[in-house]
């Protein structure tokens, strides 16, 4: 093997290989166009939309009878997609292309809003610091079809976005039909409850109250998916019901999922997106949200002031975000007891000291909602799943220590005080990717062990161990797991030597998953490193938005 094919997985050769064997070409421009298309599969797997290719390289492409240019009249029946300098699979082209005319239409939708000043007025109050942005959000989505609203953690994204619903309901001749949604049932849990509980506060008649939904849903339930196939019920031919569909987290959402949700929406829907720009990326190919930001300035709005963090935690998490590495280093060395530096060898002893009250009330029989508070207190997060300080090795060892001596233990064993995270989604047992279960006695069953979950409505779900989906302990967990989740307190556990899964947007996710308490267990080396790292990925969603003219939309309000 080559040094050139040394990188490469021998997924990507085998790719490379098949397509490449289909092209015109033998012998030195055969071998050149299989490290062009292994290079395209290994960027793709990383998420990555399309890459970046020469001159040479383009008429390499062009010239294999695998390839056309996007301007072609039929560009879908060649395998490979060429747009100015980027190489594209044809589907990641159709996606990006599809959901760039699907935002311009959407974007050209504007509503007459009368009366909407008073309403403002009513649930916002009269405009200063801390609310003129969360009322410029309101406004824009009052008066377009299409808008974004970002802000790091506990800036009011979701209590804007109720007043949001209770205006847009007020406004409406007729009920509107709202879905809320999210990328994981976790995050579609959080989205409920939060919605639930701003209700309470609202300022609207209940008439108003009653047509706010009070349950959110995964965008792949929203959407009707029918496993193992990549199809939706809903697409363009048989479009969702919904009159306005908000979307939480949409950081998470890639590219081909977005462009399949905008794409099943009924013509005049409205859509509104909620995110955090500056978290991790989606796993999957593209950043969504990130260069609808970029290209749409006009039909966003960024709310900035946090409720949620203490002074502490908020400049540590801005400093690793503005990649300022010194001055996270000494915040991180200096900020005792609100943010904490552990050595590794202290890493596994400390975690197994904030579990003391976690099985105390374990031992002791405590009522369930009363364990799934302690256990939720604290959260160890890894940045990556294996080694030794990986998400698996630390569940191992705190599982072990915690309740090795009393129970028998596996990898799919169920014992009392073992906490699970769900790994797939299961909607026959409303079970979703990222719900957090306990595995307890019930003393309705004898004693027999049940998963017991806490709900967003307060209810609490149990079910045999034999019932569950694909599940897996969580004593810790990945960085990209909690994204959605928050705790009192993180321990964040990166490894001893640099990956490429660091980065700066995965330390300040991390960060941003406390409300009161960072602690971090890792070498000052890795942290530099760490905030040094930025993540960047190709896409032509920016070109192709600002191509349409999306961007001269006329914001219709100052900020």
């Amino acid at each position: 093997m080559s040094d050139k094919e040394e990188k490469y997985t021998r997924l990507d050769q085998a790719f490379a290989r098949f397509l490449s064997q289909r092209s015109k070409f033998e012998n030195v421009k055969l071998k050149s166009l299989e490290y062009l298309l292994a290079r395209l599969s290994q960027q793709q797997h990383q998420g990555h939309n399309c890459i970046e290719i020469s001159e040479t390289e383009k008429e390499l492409i062009l010239n294999s009878g695998l390839a056309t240019d996007s301007t072609a009249t039929f560009p879908l029946t060649f395998p490979l997609i060429i747009e100015q300098n980027r190489l594209y699979l044809h589907r990641y082209w159709f996606y990006e292309d599809r959901l760039a005319q699907q935002i311009e239409r959407l974007s050209h939708i504007s509503f007459t809003a009368e009366k909407v000043d008073n309403l403002l007025d009513r649930y916002f109050g009269i405009p200063g610091p801390e609310t003129n942005l969360q009322r410029a959000a309101a406004q824009l989505a009052c008066e377009l079809a299409f808008c974004v609203i970002t802000g790091g953690p506990g800036t009011g994204k979701t209590t804007t976005v109720c007043k949001i619903l209770a205006t847009v309901q007020e406004l409406s001749p007729k009920p509107l039909l709202i879905a809320l949604a999210a990328p994981t049932g976790k995050a579609a849990m959080r989205l409920q409850e939060a919605i639930v509980q701003n209700l309470t506060t609202l300022n609207c008649p209940d008439a108003i109250k009653a047509h706010i939904p009070k349950t959110a849903t995964t965008l792949h339930r929203l959407l009707g998916a029918n496993p193992p196939s990549p199809y939706f019920r809903h697409d363009a031919g048989n479009p969702l019901i919904y009159d306005l569909v908000v979307v939480d987290e949409a950081s998470m959402v890639d590219l081909s999922l977005m462009s399949k949700l905008v794409d099943a929406l009924k013509p005049g829907a409205r859509l509104i997106l909620i995110g955090d720009k500056d978290q991790l990326v989606s796993v999957e190919s593209g950043a969504v949200l990130a260069d609808l930001i970029a290209a749409l300035p006009d039909i966003t709005v960024e709310l900035k002031q946090s409720y949620r963090f203490n002074d502490t935690i908020k400049k540590l998490a801005d400093s690793v975000n503005q990649q300022n590495s010194e001055e996270a280093w000494t915040i991180m060395s200096e900020a005792a007891p609100t943010i904490r530096m552990l050595a590794q060898k202290q890493l596994i002893p400390y975690i197994l000291d904030q579990r003391t009250d976690y099985v105390r009330l374990i031992k002791s029989n405590a009522d369930f909602p009363e364990i799934y508070r302690a256990f939720n207190r604290f959260q160890v997060l890894c940045s990556n799943r294996h080694g030794n300080v990986g998400a698996f090795a630390i569940n191992a060892t705190v599982e072990q220590e915690l309740f090795g001596q009393h129970q028998k233990l596996g990898a799919t064993s169920w014992y009392t005080g073992r906490p699970v995270m769900v790994k797939q989604n299961s909607p026959t047992l409303h079970l979703y990717n990222g719900d957090i279960g306990i595995c307890l006695p019930d003393q309705e069953q004898s004693g027999n062990l049940m998963v017991f979950f806490h709900r967003p409505d307060g209810t609490i779900k149990k079910y045999l161990p034999t019932r569950m989906p694909n599940c897996e302990t969580n004593f810790a967990i990945t960085i990209h797991k909690s994204q959605g989740s928050e705790f009192e307190e993180v321990l964040v556990a990166l490894p001893g030597t640099t990956n490429p899964v660091l980065s700066k947007e995965l330390l300040y996710t991390a960060i941003t998953r406390a409300r009161e308490k960072v602690t971090l267990a890792v070498e000052k080396d890795i942290i530099i490193a760490t905030i040094n790292q930025k993540i960047t990925r190709t896409t032509g969603l920016p070109y192709k938005l600002q191509k349409s003219k999306c961007q001269n939309i006329k914001k219709k309000l100052s900020v």
